[in-house]
């Protein structure tokens, strides 16, 4: 029933453009995760209702993700994050034959550590995309929420990982302690006292957080 349903909902999806499914295929080509079209579907959607000034990717892999978020607001500005020199440059040529170097600017470099020169040059953005390694989410999320604008959104990816989380015990044991984590960044994530956080099981299952702005303010 869930693959049925996954090819009912691409089917549904609106006729993606050459270059985007020249980057499917690459990506599937060469193994590299990107997101699913149906979810990424679902973030453009986010990205057009929300339409941010500057959006903070943390995990560019090829540059997917930043093009089709691009290709839903033009306007915005995309600050992207990639640790894998290979993918890194990868990301860079196909994000120069897309000719969005002006609205995308690539990092290399670990993200825990960007995050930081990033905080510290008081930088800010609408909204922030966490997609990079899982078993740092928790890490990635308390680093990059301070830069993020009162009425910003923070998504983060593949937060029901496959299902297992609700099955861990069906988990390959080398997936263990991985969807341990996530279970515990969901968790988290879902009682933090700042944000209110929903888990759309879309795609590979997609968190949505927003921030209470509504928290210290009085009725009258």
């Amino acid at each position: 029933m869930e693959e049925q349903l996954t090819s009912y909902l691409n089917k549904r999806l609106p006729e993606q453009e050459d270059w985007v499914i020249d980057l499917e295929e690459q990506a599937k080509k060469e193994n590299v995760p990107i997101m699913e079209p149906v979810g990424m579907h679902f973030v453009m959607q986010l990205i057009k209702l929300k339409k941010p000034t500057r959006i903070l990717e943390i995990g560019t892999a090829i540059g997917y993700s930043a093009l089709r978020m691009v290709e839903a607001y033009p306007d915005t500005s995309i600050v992207t994050i990639e640790k894998d020199e290979a993918r890194y440059h990868q990301a860079k040529v196909n994000i120069k034959n897309q000719h969005k170097i002006s609205n995308i600017k690539i990092i290399h470099g670990d993200a825990l550590d960007k995050i930081n020169e990033l905080v510290e040059e008081n930088s800010t953005f609408d909204f922030i995309f966490i997609d990079a390694a899982k078993g740092q989410y928790k890490r990635y999320f308390e680093l990059a929420s301070p830069m993020l604008t009162e009425e910003g959104c923070i998504l983060s990816d593949n937060v029901l990982f496959k299902g297992y989380v609700v099955n861990p015990k069906q988990a390959l044991s080398r997936h263990e302690k991985m969807v341990n984590k996530i279970q515990n960044y969901n968790e988290w994530l879902t009682k933090h006292p700042d944000f209110t956080t929903s888990i759309v099981p879309i795609g590979d299952g997609v968190a949505i957080s927003l921030k209470n702005s509504w928290k210290g303010e009085t009725l009258s």
